[in-house]
């Protein structure tokens, strides 16, 4: 048994005890009368007799009554808890799951009141273990106080709370946990845990260290990296979440525009049933929330694929073909779904829906720059865009290079033998010296250059044979170490891919006029290839559509200066929980938000700028999976699931006080009125 608050009870005895005893002791200030005789006035006299003071009190049933309630309700002050956890001091850490399949709701109705998740019976359950423990009392029959430490974890760990004995924030650490809709990675937790666990130890005294903490782990049991970690015995203990594996999600999907037909959007979508029998659900393709489709198909069981092996989950294809000539969000949701039976089949709702950021059809507009290469020109034109322009040196570094960069008129700007003093915010393909300012760097010329590795498989040299490539002189450049080098002469790279203040450089360090890569056929596939990575991938859709915990990131915005004015490096943004979160850039021009925990669709806007759409989704097959385990192997270790829930070990004992201080109160009016009538 410990008692919380025993100061506070023995200052409340201090003021109260001898108040309640000195009420017993008052001497009452009575009239004198002169009365003929006291034969009738006995009784009187025996009250002036009690009521005299340093008389010895008489045995008084009211005064033993009103004493007990009076301990009682000191005792109750005290904080009296009774522990059922007694023994030495121990050190827990709580690991608390937050991923995407901790949202399930385990089939309760959609709408029902107050339903709970995986994540809410979590911290309920973590909270009722923290509630057990020991407390750090000023008496306690059970030795030192525990300590508790709390870790949030998905596809990172969060320390929400250090080792400490006081419930109430660790209480308040375990309310603070946020759902999240990221992966399930355990191992960074299990490596913070312990780092922060870790004993010193006694060198001098000779003494061992501390006993290793306790790991206690809330989750559903889907978690990805459970080979990498390797558990001592008994060292964790495993309380598994949720009781039911019904869910249908969409675990793919893909929405690009034909490029025959710029303006048609095709989509794909894959749907993944994870529930022992067929489901029958609608899926809907919407366009900036106007619905174009609706589709109703019938998703297969999963199949037992062995006695030790998981499930393959029954798995169906979506097509749908829109046409859309406008920028525009692009959602596929997986409506209201039933089993054969009619019944719920859907726990987990972050899977139910898709996005994808389209943009306007269009295509390329290239500048080109030269002196006059008709070569390349050539080249240039046989890959058919939408408009080719062609200037001199001088006149390009004659125009507007900010109006440039806002504007971006051009989707492409090639360089051909040009060092232009400086350089609007695009994507070129340079031929020759590279660029200053781009952290690239020449050392000399080398001549008899020949092609002696290539990345076939990238989509700049994607069906390019580049065997025969020999080039008279080129430039050896010194590339940073975050570029990409596609191709590699003897002496020097090639082909290499930079970017840098929110531009990209496909760099050729050689001269075509100089070489004999005119009068091979992959000249002009590479021409082509080049300015459809450059003006399509790489400038519009690569950064819109993300997964979950990806980060958003928008460059190059130091470089959007007004003339005089200051740079805009302030924007806002606004996600499916929150609106409103302002971020700044860095001194590069670069903002990046990290913050993408949950699916939906994100937009920032940065002052004076078109809005930047983003869309996040889970997209994964393993979080979709919500089967709760209950038996996790660890490296060959495995650890079953506790088989029961837990339940509160310390029994607070002010609420039997309180009923006894009442029982006495009333057994005490009760002897009062009767000694009062008879």
């Amino acid at each position: 048994m410990e008692l919380l608050s025993p100061l506070v009870a023995v200052y409340a005895a201090a003021v109260s005890l001898p108040l309640l005893l000195l009420l017993y002791f008052l001497k009452l200030k009575r009239r004198e009368q002169v009365v003929s005789s006291t034969l009738l006035w006995k009784r009187a006299v025996q009250d002036l007799q009690v009521n005299a003071p340093f008389q010895r009190l008489r045995r008084n049933i009211l005064l033993l009554l009103q004493l007990l309630m009076l301990l009682a309700i000191l005792f109750a002050l005290a904080g009296p808890i009774l522990s059922l956890m007694a023994g030495p001091a121990q050190r827990y850490v709580l690991l608390i799951d937050h991923s995407a399949s901790m949202n399930a709701t385990d089939a309760v109705p959609k709408e029902s009141v107050g339903e709970q998740t995986r994540l809410d019976a979590a911290k309920e359950q973590a909270k009722i273990f923290v509630k057990s423990l020991p407390d750090k009392a000023f008496f306690s029959l059970s030795g030192d106080s525990d300590q508790t430490m709390v870790i949030a974890f998905d596809d990172h760990a969060k320390v929400m709370c250090n080792f400490t004995s006081d419930k109430q924030q660790l209480i308040w650490a375990i309310e603070a946990i946020t759902p999240g809709d990221g992966d399930s990675s355990l191992a960074e937790a299990v490596v913070v845990a312990r780092a922060f666990a870790q004993s010193p130890g006694l060198d001098a005294d000779y003494m061992s260290a501390e006993e290793p903490a306790q790991l206690v782990l809330f989750s559903d049991g889907q978690i990805r990296d459970l080979e990498q970690i390797v558990i001592g015995q008994d060292e964790l203990i495993f309380h598994c979440i949720g009781e039911s594996g019904r869910n249908v999600g969409i675990t793919a999907m893909q929405a690009r525009r034909s490029y025959e037909k710029p303006d048609e959007i095709n989509v794909f979508a894959t749907l993944t049933n994870y529930s022992n029998e067929a489901v029958t659900s609608d899926v809907q393709l919407s366009i900036n929330d106007d619905v174009r489709a609706v589709r109703s198909v019938t998703i297969p069981p999963q199949k037992a694929k062995g006695a030790s092996d998981a499930n393959l989950p029954g798995k169906v294809a979506v097509n749908f073909s829109s046409v859309f000539t406008e920028a525009g969000v692009l959602e596929v949701r997986q409506l209201q779904s039933s089993g054969q039976a009619g019944s719920q089949s859907d726990s987990l709702s972050c899977d139910d829906a898709a996005w994808a950021i389209l943009l306007p059809p269009k295509k390329l507009s290239v500048l080109l720059v030269t002196t006059g290469n008709v070569v390349l020109e050539s080249a240039l034109e046989a890959c058919s865009p939408a408009r080719l322009e062609v200037q001199s040196p001088a006149k390009f570094d004659a125009m507007d290079h900010w109006a440039l960069g806002i504007e971006q008129p051009y989707d492409v700007i090639v360089l051909d033998n040009h060092l232009p003093p400086k350089l609007p915010r695009c994507r070129y393909l340079v031929f020759g010296h590279p660029p200053e300012g781009i952290d690239v760097s020449v050392r000399q010329k080398l001549e008899n250059q020949v092609i002696v590795d290539w990345r076939p498989k990238h989509p700049v040299l994607k069906y390019v044979n580049l065997m025969n490539l020999f080039a008279v002189k080129c430039y050896q450049m010194v590339l940073p170490r975050d570029a990409e080098v596609l191709a590699e002469f003897n002496e020097t790279p090639a082909l290499a891919l930079v970017r840098r203040n929110g531009s990209v450089f496909l760099l050729a360090g050689f001269d075509v006029i100089q070489s004999n890569w005119p009068f091979e056929p992959g000249f002009v596939l590479f021409c082509y290839n080049a300015t459809g990575f450059l003006g399509m991938e790489v400038g519009q859709n690569q950064q819109t559509n993300l997964k979950v915990g990806q980060p958003i990131v928008v460059e190059g915005l130091s470089a959007e200066i007004a003339p005089g004015g200051a740079p805009r490096r302030t924007a806002r943004i606004d996600g499916p929980d929150f609106s409103g979160t302002e971020i700044k850039s860095n001194s590069a021009g670069s903002i990046r938000f990290p913050g993408t925990s949950r699916v939906g669709v994100y937009n920032l806007s940065v002052p004076e700028q078109p809005n930047r759409l983003f869309a996040v989704n889970l997209l994964n097959s393993q979080e979709s999976n919500i089967e709760p385990q209950r038996e996790l192997v660890f490296s060959g270790q495995p650890v079953k699931a506790q088989k029961s829930t837990l339940s509160r070990a310390n029994l607070p004992l002010w609420p039997f006080l309180v009923v006894l201080t009442l029982v006495l109160a009333s057994l005490e009016w009760l002897i009062y009125n009767f000694k009062v009538r008879f």
